[in-house]
């Protein structure tokens, strides 16, 4: 019978995640020759043998790929003859620029975990231990392809052990390329914050960290991705240690878990709870307290809350940790309250020397340092709602809908600050980086895009900002502009916003319009003033501004937004007076009403109403955190009826939402005693219900949503309760509803309504 040869070429997230291990195995299976390799662009194969065996071959190595992959596009053409005496893996090559997905990091492996506890086995008690399907991938990337001299795992030269590893067939970690081992590996050590070297062997040093947290001590871990601080999350006292030094009042701390059947006696998990708690990419997964049975310290850990953020080890170091550990530890990213996180060694002494008592630190260089990714489920419909989106699913962004010659990067907004950039086929869209006010995060910010422009060799022709003129990503997004000889383009905020959600449901090739809700706390109108309550209608190639909650006063400029009581005072009739008099000395009382009658500067932002509301309730006046206020909002929220529910205000004639008389109706709830559940239910409950009023008055049946506000996974549920059988609703999936989302809103909107 006839030979032939064809040339397979695969794209997608398949490098870094044992395809050519498995494509060899795979071809050795059907008896073919040949080679794979990775180049630019992804995995190239040639095969020859019978035309039915190639083929049968080709159906199940896209079918049935390796686990953690994804493929996005194959193909397969019959080129000239060519004889192969065996099946080879061959090294990569790179003719061209990058054109291919980059690999994001993987939670360790069940079976990497088995040889980590295995005593026999040569890498018992190994922190270090990965293989095909898991460990670090963008965290110790350099360059790609993704080769170990790409990475800074190069560093660790393997031994001969290792060495035969790679390159047997049938071994789990052939061609892995971040096999290392005792022999070989990464080194751990501990030292206190003096710098004194404690003395521990490789199977007693993860013991003597579990004792140092029992002992009620706070421990910088470098993990793979970066710095945590952990300290026993049932100690009490040491948690409001690490909360003074770590200058976080507030602010939820996230707990790790030393496993999934512990973590199951302590919380009621749901099937989805559990899915994202033990997936691939492994984020904190915030959990109501229903029934709490454990010993941690809820009030210092999450204060004032009924939820918990909670993960599962997915490092071999937090692995061998969780091994000797019997209680639960906070583990926040490690930093100082607002800076970024920290991943090298000699920063993370300066730092956090002041804050922990003693470091866990290693040799492995973290090129990309990242946070943990968040994300929530909402109680009813169990819709997913990424908080943050980090470790685990930077940097790709898959199903994109993308056709441009141009070379666009896009430098989002300021407080949830993220970087898309559009250099081939592809999307990629950084890691959370943080706000720009923080001097280290912008210099983080900037290095990423310089990094992003350096690792696709790709110059942007077109950068994209926010309209906002002080934002220091716009202000940085001008100088790379004039740098790169490239077309500038200013987008406004909530027009990104909305979007980011058509863009993501790929609703821009509907010719059906679409309203867009784009709720959040503050972004730079095109009228000047501050917007946040919006209502857009997109058609075709536009993007029209159609409603918005009636304007009030923004006072005191940033003050604003830390201050709760200051949007309680703004949106403040006459006849409340009362509410305030607490809240302000008559001194105060008499400046703000003064610069309430002579304010020209105006918002609309259903974030700062929130506020008001928290404010009024005497729920919070003061923002610790970002968020705080709507956080703790929802928080009292156990269950609602919507057939109990009532509105505190409609649409008004003129087709605006009456900010004033919403709350003003609120008060009078209020003042004739009501409880906090039940106000704050009916006030999600208008929000809501003025959604479809919206959508009724505009005509429309698709509903798309974003914004900071849509993190309420509350409002979502009775959104979705109320109109789902009449209407389609979107909502941000793969992307943070919140400002994470702009810099890929940015480049949709560039696409579809500036350059169509």
């Amino acid at each position: 019978m006839i030979q032939k040869t064809y040339k397979i070429s695969i794209s997608g997230q398949v490098q870094g995640v044992g395809f050519r291990p498995y494509v060899y195995s795979l071809a050795t299976e059907f008896l073919l020759t040949g080679t794979v390799s990775n180049n630019e662009e992804g995995v190239i194969i040639f095969v020859s043998g019978l035309k039915k065996v190639i083929f049968n071959f080709y159906d199940k190595l896209i079918q049935s790929p390796p686990p953690v992959s994804i493929i996005n596009d194959s193909r397969i053409n019959q080129i000239e003859y060519r004889f192969f005496d065996e099946f080879k893996i061959m090294p990569s090559k790179k003719s061209s620029r990058l054109n291919l997905p980059l690999t994001p990091d993987f939670a360790i492996c069940d079976n990497c975990k088995n040889d980590m506890h295995n005593p026999k086995n040569r890498r018992f008690d190994y922190p270090f231990t990965t293989c095909v399907n898991c460990g670090p991938r963008w965290a110790i990337t350099e360059t790609f392809p993704f080769e170990r001299n790409h990475t800074s795992i190069d560093d660790f030269p393997m031994c001969e052990a290792c060495v035969e590893e790679y390159t047997k067939p049938i071994d789990r970690r052939f061609h892995s390329q971040t096999n290392t081992c005792q022999t070989c590996g990464i080194k751990l050590f501990l030292v206190d914050n003096s710098g004194y070297k404690l003395e521990a062997s490789k199977h007693t040093l993860f013991k003597k960290v579990a004792n140092i947290l029992s002992d009620g001590n706070i421990i910088a871990i470098k993990n793979t991705s970066g710095y945590l601080l952990c300290c026993n999350a049932e100690n009490e006292h040491v948690v409001q240690e690490l909360r003074d030094k770590k200058n976080r009042p507030h602010k939820p701390f996230a707990v790790l878990y030393p496993s999934l059947d512990f973590l199951k006696k302590e919380l009621q998990l749901n099937e989805p709870h559990v899915k994202s708690l033990t997936s691939t990419e492994r984020p904190i997964t915030i959990i109501p307290f229903n029934n709490y049975k454990g010993n941690i310290a809820i009030h210092k850990v999450a204060p004032g809350l009924s939820q918990l953020g909670v993960m599962l080890p997915y490092s071999g170091i937090l692995q061998l940790l969780a091994n000797e550990l019997s209680f639960p530890i906070v583990a926040t990213s490690g930093n100082i309250h607002g800076s970024p996180i920290i991943s090298k060694n000699d920063k993370a002494f300066e730092k956090l020397k002041e804050v922990a008592d003693y470091f866990l630190q290693h040799n492995l260089k973290v090129t990309h340092p990242q946070d943990d990714s968040v994300v929530k489920l909402s109680n009813k419909f169990k819709e997913k709602v990424l908080f943050r989106r980090s470790r685990g699913y930077a940097p790709n962004y898959f199903n994109a809908s993308i056709n441009s010659d141009k070379k666009i990067i896009a430098l989002g907004a300021h407080l949830k600050s993220s970087i898309a950039f559009y250099p081939n086929n592809y999307l990629y869209i950084s890691q959370y980086l943080g706000n720009l006010d923080n001097y280290d995060v912008y210099e983080r910010f900037t290095k990423t895009t310089l990094h992003f422009i350096d690792l696709f060799e790709q110059k942007p022709n077109v950068v994209l900002v926010d309209k906002h003129p002080t934002y220091h990503s716009t202000l940085y997004g001008i100088e790379l502009a004039q740098q790169h000889d490239a077309e500038l383009f200013k987008i406004q905020h909530h027009k990104a916003h909305f979007a980011s959600v058509l863009g993501e449901h790929n609703l821009f090739t509907f010719h059906e319009p679409v309203l867009g809700v784009i709720w959040d706390g503050t972004g730079y109108g095109d009228d000047g003033h501050i917007w946040g309550g919006e209502f857009f209608k997109y058609q075709p190639h536009k993007i029209e501004r159609v409603s918005h909650f009636e304007y009030f006063n923004w006072l005191a400029g940033d003050k604003m937004s830390k201050a709760p009581k200051l949007s309680l005072l703004s949106l403040s009739n006459s006849d409340m007076q009362s509410v305030l008099k607490d809240k302000f000395s008559d001194e105060e009382l008499t400046i703000y009403q003064s610069l309430k009658k002579n304010n020209k500067l105006k918002t609309s932002s259903v974030g700062r109403l929130f506020d008001a509301v928290a404010s009024l309730l005497n729920i919070c006046d003061i923002n610790t955190y970002e968020g705080e206020a709507a956080i703790l909002l929802e928080n009292y929220i156990t269950d609602y009826n919507l057939d109990d529910c009532k509105l505190y205000c409609s649409i008004l004639d003129k087709n605006l939402i009456p900010t004033e008389k919403l709350l003003y109706n609120l008060h009078l709830d209020v003042k004739e005693g009501h409880s906090k559940q039940y106000i704050i239910t009916n006030f999600l409950y208008t929000l809501a219900s003025i959604i479809f009023q919206m959508a009724s008055h505009q005509k429309v049946k698709k509903i798309a949503c974003s914004g900071g506000v849509f993190q309420n996974t509350t409002l979502i549920d009775m959104i979705k309760e109320i109109g789902e059988n009449k209407y389609k609703l979107y909502f941000n999936r793969n992307l943070a509803p919140n400002d994470e989302n702009i810099s890929f809103g940015q480049i949709m909107y560039y696409l579809h309504c500036l350059n169509s």
